[in-house]
């Protein structure tokens, strides 16, 4: 009954969401483009897995439950999770999904980094205070991300993080794309020079909330929070209009 139920909302949800974006950017012959190509995926978010105590809880888990953003992009697109950032990895994809990622290794950072600069195109969501529920508690290496830590690679492209710690909890919402994106404890990007001391090439959106950089022949969209991939919250039809908006303006090629 509980895995009906839960089948049913999500369908209802992503119903209302590809409806509502029948007048939006998110279903514009941009987007309309990207529709078979694969995608790949980096997150410790449990977007493509569950969370679960071992493999056969983590089965079981798939059984009744698929978040929500999975669901979405694989109406359009094949996606295809990760473990590791290398040019082998990175070589069969023009996109790639990070989404609240672990620490990147200093081979991992290089990679990235080349793979990008080569024409490939990232959409990073780097939360500095992860809100999202975990059943795993804080220290538990199964926990998703709570604190990204990416300085590395952003300072590389002309960004540092900032976070606000007067700011107050509790969902937000910030005007962009000609909507009202919801946000929880967010951070600020700010341009600094980038590795070398060239100035940074990113576009500062949402008083410093996205950045839209221009990295070589490629291109990273970075958002300092991710409450869009929420699976709690209020309007889902908005967090996923918002998620498909965010991936045209990503992975649209110039």
């Amino acid at each position: 009954m509980r895995m009906a139920l839960q089948r049913r909302s999500l369908d209802a949800l992503l119903t209302i969401a590809l409806a509502a974006c029948a007048g939006l950017a998110a279903c514009s012959p941009a987007a309309q483009r990207q529709q078979g190509k694969p995608l790949a995926l980096f997150t410790t978010l449990p977007v493509y897995w569950a969370e679960a105590e071992d493999v056969a809880g983590l089965l079981n888990e798939q059984e009744a439950e698929q978040h929500w953003a999975r669901t979405l992009i694989e109406r359009n697109r094949k996606l295809t999770p990760l473990d590791t950032l290398s040019a082998e990895q990175l070589a069969g994809f023009s996109d790639l999904l990070m989404a609240q990622p672990r620490a990147l290794s200093p081979a991992e950072n290089v990679a990235l980094d080349d793979w990008v600069r080569g024409g490939g195109h990232v959409l990073l969501f780097a939360d500095p205070m992860l809100t999202a529920h975990s059943k795993f508690a804080i220290g538990d290496r199964r926990r998703p991300q709570d604190v990204v830590l990416l300085s590395p690679i952003l300072k590389r492209w002309g960004l540092e993080l900032q976070f606000d710690e007067s700011q107050p909890s509790g969902e937000q919402r910030m005007a962009l794309f000609g909507l009202s994106v919801p946000t929880d404890l967010s951070g600020r990007f700010v341009s600094v020079p980038s590795a070398g001391g060239a100035p940074s090439d990113c576009q500062l959106m949402g008083e410093g909330l996205a950045a839209d950089c221009t990295i070589g022949l490629g291109r990273a969209f970075i958002w300092a929070d991710a409450a869009v991939l929420d699976g709690e919250g209020s309007d889902p039809a908005l967090r996923a209009q918002a998620l498909l908006r965010m991936m045209e303006q990503a992975y649209a090629q110039d």
